[in-house]
C-alpha cells in the first residue's frame, strides 16, 4: 500500500486509546467508597461498533494533484470516525436507515484526507524539514501520556501501527505544523476575547444548573473562576484561530490545485 499520508489515522486511534487510559486514571483517583459502589454497579453496555459497507467505495476515492487517496487509505479513517461518532451517541447505525448520515461522514472523511494531502504537498514543496530531535520529542510526549512504555506499545499494537510508522507520521505532522506557523505567524488572543468566552461558558453553566421549571438544581456544578479557566480558554481560542487559518490555506491550495473526488 502506498502511504501518501497517514497523519490523523495513527493519532486519531492513539487519542481514542488515550481517552480510555484517562478514564482509568480518573477512576483510580476515586475514594474507596466510590470504587466499592462502582464494583456493585454493572457497567453500562458499550454501543456496538458500526460495520460499514465498503462495497460501494471506489478503489480511488480522490486524486490530489496526481496523488491518489485509495480505498485502503480511506477505510481506517472512515471506520475510526464512525466509531467515534457512535461512542459519543452521534451515530446509530439502526436509526440511519436511509444511510444519509453515513454518506455525510464519508464526505467528511474524504474532505479531511484531501486537506491533509494538500498540506503535506505544500510543506514538501516549501522544503520544510523535520529533524530526528523534533520527531523524538513528539514520541516522548505521546509516551508520557501513558502509564508506561508497555501501555504505549500496546496502544500501537492495537492500532496496528509500528513505532517506525508513527515516527514517519509525526515527521509529516512536524512539517505541517511548520507550514501552519509560516502561514499564521504567532496567533494572539486578547484579554477581551478570553473574558467574552468565559462569560458565555458561565452563562451556559448557569442554565445547566437549572431544572425544567427554571429553578436551581439541588446538585449544582461549581463554576470555576476566571483565573482557573483562563489558560484553557486561551488555548482553545488560539486553536480555533489556527484552525481557521489552516482552512483558509487548504481552500487556497484546493482552488489552485487539481482535485478530483470519486466518492
Amino acid at each position: 500500500m502506498k502511504r501518501n499520508w497517514i497523519i490523523g489515522i495513527t493519532l486519531a486511534l492513539l487519542i481514542s486509546l488515550l481517552a480510555a487510559c484517562g478514564d482509568d486514571n480518573a477512576s483510580d483517583n476515586q475514594t474507596d467508597n466510590e470504587a466499592d459502589k462502582q464494583q456493585e454497579t454493572e457497567a453500562p453496555e458499550q454501543p456496538k461498533a458500526p460495520e460499514p459497507d465498503m462495497s460501494e467505495i471506489p478503489d480511488v476515492v480522490a486524486e490530489v494533484n496526481g496523488e491518489k487517496i485509495t480505498k485502503e487509505d480511506f477505510k481506517p479513517v472512515y471506520v475510526s470516525t464512525l466509531n467515534n461518532y457512535s461512542v459519543q451517541g452521534l451515530y446509530d447505525e439502526k436509526q440511519d436507515k436511509n444511510g444519509e448520515m453515513e454518506k455525510q461522514i464519508q464526505q467528511q472523511t474524504v474532505e479531511q484526507l484531501i486537506g491533509q494531502q494538500l498540506l503535506i504537498q505544500e510543506a514538501e514543496k516549501r522544503d520544510l524539514e523535520a529533524s530526528d530531535k523534533e520527531v523524538n520529542e513528539k514520541i516522548t510526549s505521546l509516551k508520557e501520556q501513558f502509564g508506561s512504555d508497555e501501555q504505549f506499545e500496546e496502544a500501537l499494537k492495537s492500532s496496528k501501527v509500528t513505532e517506525e510508522d508513527l515516527a514517519s507520521d509525526l515527521k509529516k505532522q512536524v512539517k505541517i505544523q511548520k507550514l501552519v506557523k509560516d502561514e499564521t505567524g504567532t496567533v494572539k488572543v486578547s484579554e477581551k476575547e478570553v473574558k467574552d468566552m468565559y462569560k458565555q461558558m458561565t452563562e451556559a453553566q448557569k442554565e445547566g444548573n437549572k431544572d425544567e421549571e427554571g429553578k436551581d438544581k439541588e446538585s449544582k456544578q461549581e463554576i470555576p473562576s476566571f483565573e482557573e479557566l483562563k489558560p484553557q480558554i486561551e488555548a482553545q481560542l488560539k486553536s480555533q484561530k489556527e484552525g481557521e487559518e489552516i482552512q483558509k490555506l487548504v481552500d487556497k491550495l484546493r482552488e489552485n490545485g487539481d482535485v478530483t473526488v470519486n466518492l
